[in-house]
């Protein structure tokens, strides 16, 4: 090989090299790529959770719009109500 030729290859070598080195390491090279991807799957699997929460809301709004017997259930449980011909019946304290 001449001299001229083993200037241009090393020239290129480095150059090839650089050009690596910008695609690992640039804003938009494998890190920043790396990054984007752990980013998107978390937003999936956090669209996901929500996806679920939404159904459960959904299915509540749903049975609380036409199922008496759980507005009932809803209705004792968090209000303290009771039925109409329902008698409380409050134990004494025992004597001491």
């Amino acid at each position: 090989m001449t001299k001229n030729q083993n200037i241009l290859l090393w020239v290129s070598a480095l150059l090839l090299l650089a050009l690596f080195f910008f695609i690992i390491v640039s804003e938009h090279g494998l890190a920043d790529l790396r990054f984007l991807k752990r980013e998107h799957d978390r937003l999936v699997d956090q669209n996901r959770q929500l996806t679920r929460e939404n159904q459960a809301i959904s299915i509540e709004i749903d049975r609380l719009k036409h199922d008496p017997v759980y507005i009932e259930s809803i209705a004792r449980q968090e209000l303290g109500m009771i039925g109409k011909d329902e008698i409380i019946l409050k134990p004494q304290n025992p004597p001491e």
